[in-house]
């Protein structure tokens, strides 16, 4: 793992991907940190970081969009594949390189809240707690963007599809504004999502009856609730979307808050999707 992580660490600086996405990151916290707490005064650089959180959906896709692509387009995959490393050593030191370029941006963020004490009062213990946080959405983004990276080999293709899901997730807090809370309704919606789990399946299987079994378990669990307990799905499907959102989970430590269960799920992301990503890896291998 430490050398798949020194050689991609090493990729990202070399190639300037690295800095650049720190630089664009930085560029945008320093414009709202002059904003919230330069001009307006505010002593709470979580506003600032809770401003700019948007900038994942552009930056982020431009970091994992080669993670995987890449070497399945210039079929050096096939030197990871072959060589003594497993496939959660291979993901881990791809994951852990991407984690320590953003791991750079909180450390830069980190001189913000001193420069904030400096003017005045200020929460610099509630600060440091929101760039942890700010450095665990950055990793669960990162994670969802590997993953994407790993189901192609188009960097293009993989750029999109991170920027279309990230959008998603940015926004489903508005989405779920737009889904009825009655039973039917939240029960209908859980059944799409376990007819998509089934196709999302097959898709990532290749095996029809992984991908029907998926889809009928889970429908026949949603009409089995619905019909058992009708109170159980009201407003159910609208409260799982605003629970998804991990933007939301970081208003809670922008208030003052530190959120241990923002934190377990921000790390259940990010172990979900490199978890994925390592069953992806080792697939081609074994195929």
């Amino acid at each position: 793992m430490a050398a798949v992580y020194k050689r991609e660490l090493r990729s990202y600086f070399t190639s300037m991907t690295g800095p650049v996405f720190i630089a664009f990151v930085m560029l945008f916290i320093g414009i709202y940190f002059i904003i919230y707490n330069i001009i307006s005064g505010v002593p709470n650089f979580g506003y600032a970081l809770y401003g700019v959180s948007f900038v994942f959906m552009l930056s982020v896709p431009v970091l994992t969009m080669r993670s995987f692509s890449e070497e399945r387009k210039n079929k050096t995959d096939q030197l990871l594949l072959t060589s003594p490393a497993s496939p959660t050593a291979i993901v881990l030191g791809k994951y852990l390189a991407m984690v320590t370029i953003m791991a750079i941006v909180c450390l830069l963020c980190c001189f913000c809240p001193l420069i904030i004490k400096s003017y005045g009062s200020s929460g610099v213990a509630s600060d440091y707690a929101c760039i942890l946080a700010f450095l665990l959405v950055g990793s669960a983004y990162i994670a969802i963007g590997m993953f994407l990276s790993s189901l192609t080999e188009n960097q293009i293709i993989a750029c999109v599809s991170s920027v279309g899901v990230f959008f998603v997730i940015y926004f489903i807090r508005d989405l779920s504004g737009m889904i009825g809370t009655s039973a039917p309704e939240s029960a209908l919606a859980f059944g799409l999502c376990a007819v998509l789990l089934g196709l999302c399946a097959y898709g990532l299987t290749k095996s029809a009856y992984t991908g029907f079994f998926i889809g009928i378990v889970g429908c026949i669990a949603v009409v089995f609730v619905y019909l058992w307990k009708p109170s159980v799905m009201e407003g159910a499907f609208p409260a799982l979307l605003n629970n998804l959102s991990l933007i939301y989970r970081f208003s809670g430590f922008v208030y003052r808050m530190f959120d241990v269960s923002a934190i377990v799920f921000y790390l259940s992301v990010s172990a979900f999707f490199v978890f994925l990503t390592v069953q992806i890896l080792q697939k081609r291998r074994d195929s």
